[in-house]
């Protein structure tokens, strides 16, 4: 490049130059300048200035609404939790979200008390003999999510986004699926576009993977609201019990 550069300088000609980059852009590459020095940028979060201020105030406006709107459901689901079975209301267990920081999520205990004691975190199967019956039925109804709209309030989460996972798995995850910690490049979500798009619980890992990565490349605060409307039209619905809960 700096012979042809030298060879055209005494010619009046404009000089552009492509740079083969296919390859290495992963998410949302794209040409920038910083103090009059050209940068290409390979993988980038969509979510900085307006754009995260605008999902953000989605977030708290509609994730607020519908604390207010759940909330007799909820404690009418607390006050169940309690009369059914042992232990306490609210199950906690440590997740990893946007750049990799770890924080609480928030769900109704849907097993029995200490269900992981003695054996470490497990995937929850089909007839899971830790489930307790009723939650069952928050399970098949997602109703068991709710609380995380407290995460959300607190800024830890988003209601749409990758869905979090945990630090100890994470760790095999981003050894053996490339890109996988592209995910942490926004905020995790209660749902999310994989979810909404059927890979949800026990399906496959690298589909999810490959849906996450491409709400990413392409989020949109339409395409946020478009999910949580297929959330809302079909996410109370039977599912999977295949993940990675209590």
């Amino acid at each position: 490049m700096a012979e042809i550069q030298q060879w055209l300088d005494d010619e009046p000609v404009a000089l552009h130059f492509i740079p083969d980059l296919g390859d290495l852009a992963r998410l949302r590459g794209r040409m920038e300048e910083f103090d009059g020095l050209p940068i290409i940028s390979l993988q980038t979060s969509p979510l900085h200035g307006w754009n995260s201020c605008l999902k953000r105030i989605m977030d708290l406006s509609i994730g607020g609404l519908a604390l207010v709107f759940f909330s007799p459901l909820m404690a009418l689901i607390a006050v169940a939790i309690r009369l059914t079975s042992s232990g306490p209301v609210l199950y906690r267990q440590e997740r990893m979200g946007l750049d990799g920081r770890r924080f609480q999520i928030l769900k109704f205990r849907t097993m029995v008390k200490n269900a992981e004691q003695g054996i470490g975190p497990i995937w929850a199967t089909a007839n899971d003999p830790r489930v307790t019956p009723f939650g069952r039925i928050l399970r098949a109804t997602s109703l068991d999510e709710l609380p995380q709209l407290i995460n959300v309030l607190r800024g830890e989460m988003s209601l749409v986004g990758p869905r979090p996972e945990r630090p100890a798995l994470i760790q095999y995850f981003r050894k053996s699926i490339p890109g996988y910690m592209l995910r942490h490049k926004v905020k995790a979500g209660m749902t999310g576009w994989a979810q909404v798009n059927g890979w949800r619980g026990n399906t496959s890992l690298e589909s999810r993977i490959q849906h996450d990565l491409e709400y990413i490349g392409n989020w949109s605060l339409r395409r946020d609201l478009n999910s949580l409307a297929l959330t809302v039209v079909g996410g109370f619905r039977n599912k999977d019990v295949g993940s990675l809960r209590n």
